[in-house]
């Protein structure tokens, strides 16, 4: 489709803006949300609550999102999506230079970076990823095994002793020491809980620890 095919409306400088606010709001949404759900658990909280925290009406969230569940969807399979496609574009981004060490080095950066940013959402995984819908519930498998597989495959790279499922196993080891920053950050200064997950991390997957 052309531009000219396009409504006038989004040509338009208050199209633009009706579009701008449109996505903030969603956002706002997204993010009460996830506080909520993290706080509270997904079935505890309604979309009054969801909207309260968004600054508007319970059912001016159904401008935005067809159920609670659909929120929900959109942010476990947001987040399984961010983190595959993150890893893939590091991989990618890599220069043929780089070797397997360099190349997890990188991967756990990135996820430790991501469980920093955004513990309430491996919370909301660890409760409430029973609640999505079978399909939502199988995409974000899908995604979490090629994320998990991808990591596992630069292991194999780095120690050639190593069967993908030993890999694996070693992978899912470091996530679950990762994904525990909801449960020690609230207590412990954030620049210690990424250097000690860091450490850990690179430790377990057979790296050199940094200075």
């Amino acid at each position: 489709m052309n531009a000219s095919a396009l409504p006038a409306a989004v040509h338009s400088p208050s199209g633009g803006v009706r579009a701008a606010a449109k996505a903030q709001r969603r956002e706002a949404i997204l993010q009460a949300a996830k506080g909520l759900f993290a706080r509270r658990g997904f079935h505890a909280v309604g979309i009054e609550d969801i909207g309260t925290g968004a600054g508007i009406s319970g059912p001016a969230v159904y401008r935005h999102f067809a159920s609670k569940e659909a929120i929900l969807i959109e942010l476990l399979v947001g987040i399984s999506e961010y983190l595959h496609t993150g890893g893939r574009e590091l991989l990618a981004e890599a220069t043929g230079a780089s070797g397997a060490d360099v190349l997890i080095g990188r991967l756990v950066d990135f996820h430790v970076d991501f469980a920093l940013r955004e513990p309430q959402l491996i919370r909301i995984q660890d409760r409430d990823f029973t609640a999505l819908p079978d399909e939502a519930r199988r995409r974000v498998r899908q995604l979490q095994r090629q994320y998990v597989t991808l990591w596992a495959e630069q292991l194999t790279d780095l120690d050639p002793a190593l069967s993908l499922d030993e890999a694996t196993v070693r992978v899912h080891a470091v996530f679950g020491m990762i994904n525990s920053t909801p449960y020690v950050a609230r207590r412990i200064d954030r620049d210690i809980v990424r250097v000690q997950l860091l450490t850990g991390a690179r430790a377990s997957l057979g790296l050199p620890t940094r200075g």
